[in-house]
This record gives C-alpha cells, structure tokens and sequence, in this order.
C-alpha cells in the first residue's frame, strides 16, 4: 500500500464541518484514498406535464442532486510503521470510522440537554440542529450537503479485532437555497457552487454545429 516515491501529489477528498452560525470550521474528515468514481444524479425541478403551456419551459429551481461514493480506508501503512502510529496499533481504524460515524449521531451532551429539559416539563423541545456539512471534491465542487445513507464494511481484523481495513459508502443529498435560503450560510455556498459551475459553462466551446447545417437557427 506505500506510495510509489515519483507519483504526483494528489488532493483528498473529504468532508467539512462548519458552524451553521458564525461558518467557523469544526472539522475536517480528509478520505484516506479518493473513490474511484462518483455516482451523481438530478431530479429535474419542473413543472408537471399536462398543466399551463406556458409552464412548459418553466423550472420551479434547482435540481435534486445526489452523490454517492464508496472510499477505502487501510491501516496498512501506518502498521508498517507501529511505533509512529501508536493510536492505529491499540485501536485500528476505530477512530477513522468513528469521526464518519459521529456525522449522524446527535452529540451526547446535546441529548442530555434535551433529557434534562423534558425532565423540567419543557413542552416543546427543538430538535437538534447538526454543523452545517460541507462535501468537497476538488475547488471546483464544495457544496452543502445531507447524509442520506451511510454504510460500513469492515474486510480485515488484526487479532484484537480491531478493524484494519474498511470500505465506507456514502450517499449525499445537496442542499439548495430552497432547502436553506439565501441568507443562511449553506445557501451562500450553494451559490457560490452555482456560479462557479456556470464560470465553467461558460469555458465550454460546444463546435459541430456548424457542419451539421443548423447554424442559422432562427
């Protein structure tokens, strides 16, 4: 599992944890490996068929999008080295696995809190609201998201039975401004992907048409 020592640098992939409020960074959860490949699909936003003509070519606003991605993590390496990965050798990937797992986990202090306002009487108790999580895959795609499905396969055991090799899948929803709004801090980053994307769109040079006669459309 070492890297080849001529190989280029490659950027990881990984998940950002902001403050919802301020937009201070809480956590970085850096891939070990990047995923081979990236499953993404749209569910378009538009109008249903048999309604007004006039809303034909109408979008009610941005697509549904969702990733999926299968990562792999391995503890091979750090075992070559025991005595610089002191935390791998008595735990194995526990802990990698643990930093994913706590993104669907409500915090404990944050059900105390709740248990004790029940407790009080409290009526009405707001559910918890979880750090605003930031997908990233290269600068050209940081983008809000929601954990829709996650899922653990632990391969490998060293003889403690900690896990030494696991892949992880993951399933993301993201997060629009018509699930934020403009003026929360998700919604700004959503944006600021929107327009990025169409920066991009921008670049692309779409030739052909021309040899196929239709560049006089009216």
């Amino acid at each position: 599992m070492t890297t080849f020592p001529g190989s280029p640098k490659l950027i990881k992939g990984g998940i950002v944890l902001l403050n919802p409020g301020t937009g201070a960074v809480l956590r970085i959860i850096a891939l070990q490996y990047n995923a081979d490949s990236l499953n993404r699909s749209f569910q378009i936003q538009s109008f249903t068929s048999g309604g007004d003509r006039s809303e034909a070519l109408r979008l009610k606003g941005p697509p549904i999008e969702t990733i999926k991605l299968e990562a792999e993590i391995d503890a091979a390496d750090q075992l070559e080295f025991p005595d610089q990965h002191d935390e791998i050798v008595q735990n194995g990937l526990h802990a990698q696995l643990a930093a994913l797992e706590t993104l669907i986990y409500p915090s404990s202090s944050q059900l105390q809190a709740n248990d004790s306002l029940a407790n009080s009487g409290t009526l009405e108790i707001v559910p918890v609201e979880s750090p605003l999580t930031l997908f990233v895959w290269s600068k050209n795609r940081i983008v809000p998201v929601r954990l829709t499905e996650f899922s653990i396969t632990e391969e490998a055991f060293d003889p403690s039975l900690n896990p030494i090799r696991a892949k992880v899948s993951l399933g993301m929803r993201v997060l629009s401004i018509d699930d934020l709004g403009f003026s929360h801090k998700g919604g700004t980053l959503f944006m600021r992907f929107l327009q990025n994307k169409e920066q991009l769109s921008a670049r692309h040079r779409s030739g052909g048409f021309a040899t196929l006669g239709i560049n006089g459309i009216p």
